[in-house]
C-alpha cells in the first residue's frame, strides 16, 4: 500500500510537469503562428529580390574560370532552436559542401549566418570560420540586416572568386528544402564572356551592381529562412502539445487504476478486520 501510495504521488507530480510543459508549448505554438503569418507575408516581396540580383548571373551565364581556387561559403540559421532539423540540414549540407570542395582543390572559407550554425560547426570546421553574426532570427529580417552582413563581409579584406549561400528555401507549412543560390566576385562578373564584348561598362556600375545583388541574395535568403523556420517551429510545438496530451491521458489512466487499486485493497482490510 504504501508503494502504491508513493507511485500515486509520483503520478500526480509527473501530470503537474507535463501539462505545465503543455502550457508553454500551446503559447510557443500561437506566436510560432503569429510570426509565421508575417513572415509568410513578407516572403512574396522578398523573393522579387532574390530572383532580380540572379538575373543578371543567369542570363550573362556567369562563372568563374577553372583555375579560380577561393570559394566562400555562406549559411544561413540563427540564434533560436526548437524548430526541427532546420538548422542541422544546413549544418550537413555545408560540411559535405566543404568536403567535395576541399577535395576539388579548392580554398574554402565559412561565414555563419546565425549562432546556430557556429554551433553546429564550430568543433570540426572551426578553422573555416572567417565571419559569424550573431542576433539573427530574434526580430523578422530586414533589407539593413543583409546590407550589414554584405558590407561587413566586403570590407573583411577577403576576396573570394565565387561562392554560394546555403539556406532553408519555404515550400509549404509543412514543408522545406535546403538550397543554395551562387554568388561571385566582381573581378568574376567583370570577367564574364558574354561582358566583356562590352566595352562602355563602367566598373564603378559594376561594382556596386554587385555590391547590391549580394545584399539583395543575403535578404532573399534570410526570408525564405525565417519562413522555414517559423513553420517548422510551429509544426514541433504543434506536435509536442500533441504528445504532451497523449502521454497526459496515459498518466491518468493509470492513476485512476493505481488509485482504485489502493482502495480496494483498504475495503478488503477493513472487510476482513471487520470479520475477525
Amino acid at each position: 500500500q504504501v508503494r502504491n501510495m508513493a507511485t500515486l504521488k509520483d503520478i500526480t507530480r509527473r501530470l503537474k510537469s507535463i501539462k505545465n510543459i503543455q502550457k508553454i508549448t500551446k503559447s510557443m505554438k500561437m506566436v510560432s503562428a503569429a510570426k509565421y503569418a508575417r513572415a509568410e507575408r513578407e516572403l512574396k516581396p522578398a523573393r522579387v529580390y532574390g530572383t532580380g540580383a540572379l538575373a543578371l548571373y543567369e542570363k550573362a551565364e556567369i562563372k568563374a574560370p577553372e583555375d579560380k581556387k577561393k570559394y566562400l561559403l555562406i549559411g544561413v540559421s540563427s540564434d533560436r532552436g526548437l524548430c526541427g532539423a532546420i538548422h542541422t540540414s544546413i549544418a550537413k549540407t555545408m560540411k559535405s559542401e566543404i568536403t567535395n570542395l576541399s577535395n576539388a582543390g579548392k580554398e574554402v572559407m565559412v561565414v555563419g549566418v546565425g549562432d546556430k550554425i557556429r554551433g553546429l560547426l564550430q568543433r570540426t570546421h572551426s578553422n573555416y570560420f572567417l565571419l559569424t553574426f550573431k542576433e539573427v532570427g530574434r526580430r523578422p529580417p530586414s533589407f539593413g540586416d543583409a546590407s550589414v552582413i554584405a558590407t561587413e563581409l566586403l570590407n573583411s579584406g577577403y576576396e573570394f572568386d565565387e561562392g554560394s549561400i546555403i539556406y532553408n528555401r519555404f515550400r509549404s507549412v509543412i514543408s522545406y528544402k535546403t538550397d543554395e543560390k551562387p554568388i561571385f566576385s566582381l573581378e568574376t562578373v567583370a570577367g564574364s564572356e558574354s561582358l566583356s564584348i562590352y566595352d562602355d561598362i563602367d566598373a564603378d556600375v559594376l561594382r556596386n551592381y554587385q555590391e547590391f545583388t549580394l545584399a539583395n541574395i543575403l535578404y532573399y535568403s534570410l526570408k525564405e529562412s525565417t519562413t522555414s523556420e517559423q513553420s517548422a517551429r510551429m509544426t514541433a510545438m504543434d506536435n509536442a502539445s500533441k504528445n504532451a496530451s497523449e502521454m497526459i491521458d496515459k498518466l491518468t489512466l493509470t492513476f485512476n487504476r493505481t488509485r482504485q487499486a489502493v482502495i480496494t485493497k483498504e475495503l478488503i482490510e477493513i472487510i476482513s478486520g471487520a470479520a475477525a
